[in-house]
């Protein structure tokens, strides 16, 4: 028997009460043929710190957690902004590769170094998106490209 792909999901800070309750709508209609995890690390406050400096500590604690293998894509607001169609074509491409981890940011976004140690770099919008909001719409996503 064949097991499941699997996805990962590397993400700066946790998801609000109201959005992990959706979240996890998505992530139970997934369970038969997708097996998704979640990794999070810990948002750092602005408060007493630069941008610059709250980028570098995120981008330290994305790296930290890094794939040791598979496809990484990061969610950036310059990334390439895909239809759902070809989005669904792009996560079976990827998960042929192996391991597919998508990876977002904070508050800030993601870090350059973050940016330039991902395959790929892929915007959900060409609208401004929180980040909180672009891990449910990711995960709705993934939903409809495995279902497309």
């Amino acid at each position: 028997m064949r097991m499941p792909p699997h996805i990962d999901i590397l993400a700066v800070g946790s998801l609000s009460d109201d959005l992990r309750h959706a979240f996890e709508h998505y992530r139970r209609l997934l369970s038969s043929v997708v097996h998704l995890s979640v990794r999070s690390v810990r948002e750092v406050s602005l408060k007493g710190r630069s941008e610059a400096e709250v980028l570098r500590e995120e981008g330290r604690r994305l790296l930290a957690a890094w794939p040791r293998t598979g496809v990484v894509v990061a969610l950036d607001q310059d990334g390439q902004v895909l239809s759902s169609p070809a989005f669904a074509a792009a996560v079976q491409q990827w998960l042929e590769q192996g391991s597919l981890t998508f990876v977002i940011g904070g508050t800030l976004g993601l870090s350059d170094e973050v940016k330039a140690r991902a395959q790929e770099r892929l915007s959900l919008s060409a609208l401004t998106l929180p980040h909180q909001l672009a891990r449910l719409v990711l995960v709705e996503q993934i939903f409809r490209a495995v279902k497309i």
